[in-house]
């Protein structure tokens, strides 16, 4: 896993700053335009390839990067990791047309916070943005299903339990946050399906992230699919 970082976020009651990086400027004016649209989001930059991405975000300090995998130079995976180096760095969502699990999962791993296809209606656009500066991150469904069918044939754990080492020494309740993180869902989700308080899901998730030494939530879903504990406990 990733070495820890701190990460930007906007002050409360300011915007979030949004910085758009794409090679296709169509798409870069599309996604202004929806994002502008926007109460609280403010769209301080556009980028063409990931280098300029790079450059733009040390400059303009965003809070959040939209990123597209494929750019020229410096494509959009290795720009992430560029910016996860960077002390009080933006947070990124990667943003697609190719869904194949190596670019998922190397996506996950250098450190995005959301993870969307270019298909996705804006609303659900909006919704990873805000997510992300909040610190919290959005995964498509479509794109968990394909983490659960690369990992579904891993071993089982060799404990007897059924239940990983990496995941064992968490509480039942915990297990069932992480297996909810694991599917995608923001804790605004997770609390309406435990039917409990918001601020007791992010107690929960706080205290997972501690227990298995991760740096976020992201990083859970990566570690719930590779250990095979989502895969086994459903």
């Amino acid at each position: 896993m990733n070495e820890a970082v701190t990460e930007s976020g906007p002050e409360p009651g300011e915007p979030i700053r949004v910085l758009i990086a794409d090679d296709q400027q169509l798409l870069r004016a599309g996604f202004r335009v929806i994002l502008q649209a926007e109460d609280g989001i403010d769209v301080v930059g556009e980028a063409e390839d990931g280098a300029d991405a790079v450059a733009q975000a040390r400059s303009l300090r965003p809070d959040v990067v939209l990123m597209d995998i494929r750019m020229p130079k410096l494509d959009g995976l290795a720009a992430t990791e560029h910016l996860m180096k960077l002390p009080d760095g933006p947070r990124v969502v990667m943003l697609t047309t190719f869904d194949e699990n190596e670019y998922v999962v190397r996506a996950l791993r250098a450190g995005a916070y959301g993870f969307l296809l270019k298909d996705a209606p804006p609303s659900r656009l909006v919704a990873a943005i805000r997510a992300a500066a909040a610190g919290d991150a959005l995964i498509e469904p479509s794109i968990t299903r394909r983490l659960v069918e690369q990992f579904v044939a891993r071993p089982a754990p060799a404990n007897g339990t059924g239940i990983p080492d990496a995941v064992a020494s968490l509480t039942e309740r915990e297990l069932q946050v992480l297996r909810l993180i694991a599917r995608g869902l923001s804790n605004a989700e997770i609390a309406d399906e435990l039917v409990v308080a918001e601020t007791t899901v992010k107690t929960h998730v706080a205290r997972i992230l501690t227990k298995l030494g991760l740096r976020d939530r992201v990083q859970a879903v990566v570690l719930a699919y590779e250990s095979g504990f989502v895969a086994r406990s459903g």
